[in-house]
């Protein structure tokens, strides 16, 4: 059945498969008589039409998304845009995609030969953002080349189309009293966070906190061999009242783009 309920479900099965991690700290809020609910899903690209952020837009869109914030983020060479469902009770979305002109001439090559190996038929599908891998393995050291110029590009490489991470709205949480005890539980329960920027980024003038975990180390299978790298993450985000009383919805690019790092803990061969 083709439903938002169901492309969300299936997005958080294959996300929590790979982050181990979330999956506990979600059943450790859950056994703390907490009801979690998803803020955003994040999601990377590239900026080929083909596979770019308007055709993962799209599906969102045909299921009554709306397009709201830009962000841009200059040192990574990202575009970035959230979408909006009318019944907020369903999560954000964030889509961000690599602008491949402002990359390398061997970036955008290896870049390009993966693309062109995408099925047209499947980026027409209504879960293609939740299909994984559709391009054949590539080689460990063509990941480490990738990685050296551009972390984002390594890891689309590594992991395709998937959701990068899900968010915990920390507001509806009953037993914290703010995201710094939130993230001293996280840090107890065993759990490493981004310190990029501060282990908490964004402000309450700013309208947006937002922390989250390093990512979950995964066993990826290269075309030559099989290696332990970061995979994806868990983030936590608490929003705050706008002037006129509306809790912000929005993100900021300067905290988004730290937190883009959860996942730039470099792989140990």
């Amino acid at each position: 059945m083709q439903t938002l309920e169901v492309l969300i479900k299936k997005l958080w099965e294959d996300y929590s498969s790979m982050s181990k991690q979330a999956e506990s700290i979600h059943k450790l809020l859950i056994a703390r008589g907490e009801k979690v609910i998803n803020d955003h899903i994040a999601f990377r690209t590239f900026n080929i039409p083909k596979v770019g952020l308007a055709t993962i837009a799209k599906i969102f869109i045909g299921f009554g998304y709306k397009p709201n914030g830009e962000y841009h983020f200059k040192e990574k060479k990202l575009y970035a845009r959230h979408y909006e469902h009318p019944d907020p009770n369903n999560p954000k979305i964030f889509i961000s995609e690599l602008k491949l002109e402002e990359c390398s001439a061997d970036l955008q090559k290896i870049v390009k030969d993966l693309v062109a190996q995408v099925p047209d038929q499947l980026t027409k599908q209504w879960d293609f953002c939740a299909c994984g891998v559709p391009w054949k393995p590539v080689s460990y050291p063509t990941y480490e080349k990738l990685l050296s110029e551009s972390e984002y590009a390594g890891w689309m490489s590594a992991f395709g189309f998937r959701a990068n991470h899900f968010t915990v709205y920390f507001n509806p949480l009953k037993t914290f009293k703010d995201l710094q005890e939130f993230n001293e539980f996280i840090k107890k329960s065993g759990y490493k966070l981004n310190t990029s920027g501060g282990e908490i980024k964004g402000s309450p003038q700013e309208f947006l906190e937002q922390s989250s975990t390093l990512a979950h180390p995964v066993e990826v299978k290269f075309a030559d061999c099989t290696r332990t790298i970061p995979g994806c993450y868990y983030e936590f985000a608490q929003r705050y009242k706008l002037p006129d009383g509306k809790i912000f919805t929005g993100f900021v690019a300067q905290s988004a783009d730290k937190i883009f790092e959860s996942t730039d803990n470099r792989p140990k061969k």
